[in-house]
C-alpha cells in the first residue's frame, strides 16, 4: 500500500513536472494541492544546526516559515526533532504549545498544520509544513500520502542541496533553530560592532525587529547589510 501512494505521488510530481520543470517548490505545490492543504513550505537543516528556507507556495507559506526561525518554535522543528508527524488542528488553541508562532500563523490565515520530517533512511534533511485555512483535520489516508511525498520532497531537497548529505549533525537535534541562514549572521555581526554588543544580543535583536513588525528575518538581515543599521 505504500509503494501504491509512493508510486501515485510520483506520477502527479511528474506529469506538473513536464510542464513547469521539477524542483522543490513545484513538488510542494502538487503535495499540497493533493491533499487539500492551502498553502505549504519546506524548511532545511544543515548539520542540525543552520536552518534555510527550501520551498514556500505561496506569500503566506514564506510569512509562517520565517515565522518559526523567527520564534525558534513550530511544527517544522518538532516533526525535525521528533523524526515523526505533528500535527495540531487548531492553531488558534495552540497558544500553549508553541506561544509565540502560533498566533503569527493565525494571522496569515493557518489554522491546521500537518508537519512531516524530511528523511532518507536515518539522514534527516528538514521538514515540510501543509498548512489548512480551516481548522479540519488530515485524515489517516491523507496523512499516509503526506508521508509519500515527504520521502520524494527529501530526494529533492538533497539534489536541489547536495551540501546536506556531507553536512553531518555535529550534535544531537535539540528543539529551536541553532542557526540561522548566513545572511542573519552576517547582519549579526553589523549590529554587534555597530552597537558594542555581543553577536547573541545582536541577534536577538534582530529577532525581536522582526517579530515586532512582522517582518520576515532575512529581510530584516539583509536591511541591516545595506544600511549599517536596524532601524
Amino acid at each position: 500500500m505504500d509503494n501504491d501512494h509512493h508510486a501515485a505521488a510520483w506520477q502527479r510530481i511528474s506529469s506538473v513536472a513536464s510542464t513547469a520543470g521539477l524542483s522543490l517548490v513545484s513538488a510542494c505545490e502538487v503535495c499540497a494541492d493533493d491533499l487539500g492543504a492551502d498553502f505549504a513550505g519546506a524548511t532545511l537543516v544543515t548539520a542540525g544546526e543552520l536552518r534555510l528556507m527550501g520551498a514556500a507556495t505561496d506569500e503566506r507559506a514564506r510569512a509562517v516559515e520565517d515565522a518559526q526561525l523567527v520564534t525558534g518554535e513550530g511544527p517544522c522543528t518538532d516533526a525535525y526533532v521528533r523524526r515523526a508527524p505533528v500535527e495540531e488542528a487548531e492553531l488558534g488553541r495552540a497558544s500553549g504549545r508553541w506561544p509565540a508562532f502560533a498566533p503569527l500563523a493565525v494571522e496569515q490565515g493557518a489554522h491546521g498544520v500537518l508537519a512531516l520530517p524530511l528523511t532518507i533512511g536515518v539522514l534527516a534533511v528538514g521538514a515540510v509544513d501543509l498548512y489548512r485555512c480551516a481548522p479540519t483535520p488530515f485524515t489517516a489516508a491523507e496523512k499516509t500520502r503526506a508521508t509519500a511525498y515527504a520521502r520524494i520532497l527529501a530526494v529533492l531537497a538533497l539534489e536541489e542541496h547536495p551540501h546536506l548529505l556531507t553536512a553531518l549533525p555535529t550534535r544531537p537535534a535539540r528543539r529551536g533553530p541553532q542557526g540561522y541562514p548566513p545572511t542573519v549572521h552576517m547582519a549579526a555581526g553589523v549590529l554587534a560592532a555597530a552597537y558594542d554588543i555581543t553577536p547573541d544580543d545582536a541577534l536577538a535583536r534582530l529577532r525581536a525587529h522582526s517579530f515586532r513588525h512582522n517582518q520576515p528575518l532575512l529581510r530584516t538581515a539583509e536591511h541591516v547589510l545595506d544600511h549599517q543599521r536596524l532601524d
